[in-house]
């Protein structure tokens, strides 16, 4: 395995951030392993976001607007990113951690007879051989595996576990051959609920609450509405969510998902480091909380000492205000 190939999820053209993350790694990756970083977009709008991602440090971006991509379910994007992978040969690919990603990157295994792993957080190189870091059972340990340094591989890597950088010399953009298959699944229509799985994760500023606030009432109410004035999405801590007072799809921390927004406001959170994990890298974290001893106040930018009852709609309306 020298070479790293993205794979890169969108909907014609307009693609979650996790993609740029992708390309910055996979350069990082095919330095170490001694190879060159490769990505491939396919289907309506794929041209438009590989001349995009040529300012990514890649050595090149694959593209196809084939029709069958948006026309069947899964069977040419696979087919296509299987002949991508035969020509630059041994390869880790590296799909995104999401619904389509894992369904992409565990058929392409299959097919491959490759290594698959899923969840990654972290990428180490020891002897040529490249070993993935993964945590597992509910978050209660964490483990590795080690990818055989000639095989092909398949890592399917969690959101904002890694930054974005712009930063290449301009990565050629190829067009692909055609590839034809016998596809049997269309797609008759597309229906997407209200809140995604898009929303936590892009968000640029995420309000997020904890066992503090004594139940669900303030996730739809104040911790709403603080939302809704920055533009951004409502989150939670474990304690949270296992409680029922949110849905898990809302978690944040090692066990949940990791985010990194511009601003991250921490509502009665006591932060200890299974959340501190799925939000240490955002931009300015704020803290509101009774207690001025809470492990969270180890890390944030701003410690708001006081009763988020209080706080946060005033902060609300002075959010409001200002956006006014």
């Amino acid at each position: 395995m020298q070479n790293v190939l993205v794979y890169v999820e969108h909907k014609k053209g307009q693609t979650r951030k996790v993609t740029f993350e992708l390309a910055t790694q996979a350069r990082e990756l095919a330095d170490k392993l001694g190879g060159k970083a490769h990505a491939i977009v396919l289907g309506a709008g794929a041209k438009a976001l590989a001349e995009q991602l040529a300012s990514y440090p890649l050595d090149a971006v694959h593209y196809s607007e084939d029709g069958d991509v948006d026309a069947y379910l899964a069977d040419p994007t696979i087919a296509y990113v299987q002949a991508a992978v035969a020509a630059i040969g041994p390869s880790l690919v590296l799909v995104p951690n999401t619904m389509q990603g894992r369904d992409i990157g565990s058929r392409l295994a299959a097919r491959l007879g490759a290594g698959y792993a899923a969840d990654v957080t972290g990428f180490a190189v020891d002897g040529g051989a490249l070993v993935v870091t993964m945590p597992k059972m509910g978050g209660a340990t964490i483990s590795q595996a080690k990818f055989n340094a000639a095989d092909h591989g398949i890592a399917a890597v969690r959101p904002n576990a890694f930054g974005a950088a712009k930063g290449g010399s301009g990565a050629t953009v190829l067009e692909l051959s055609k590839v034809s298959g016998a596809y049997r699944i269309t797609i008759e229509n597309e229906v997407e609920e209200a809140s995604g799985e898009l929303g936590l994760e892009e968000a640029a500023t995420v309000v997020a609450g904890g066992r503090g606030l004594g139940g669900p009432e303030a996730f739809t109410g104040i911790l709403k509405d603080l939302a809704d004035a920055f533009g951004g999405a409502v989150g939670a801590s474990r304690a949270a969510a296992d409680a029922g007072w949110v849905p898990y799809s809302l978690q944040i921390g090692q066990t949940g998902k990791t985010v990194s927004p511009n601003l991250y406001i921490g509502v009665a959170i006591s932060g200890a480091i299974q959340h501190k994990v799925g939000m240490r890298s955002s931009g300015t974290i704020v803290a509101i909380n009774k207690d001025g001893q809470a492990p969270i106040a180890e890390f944030c930018d701003l410690l708001v000492v006081g009763d988020a009852f209080a706080i946060v709609p005033e902060l609300t309306k002075l959010v409001r205000a200002a956006k006014a």
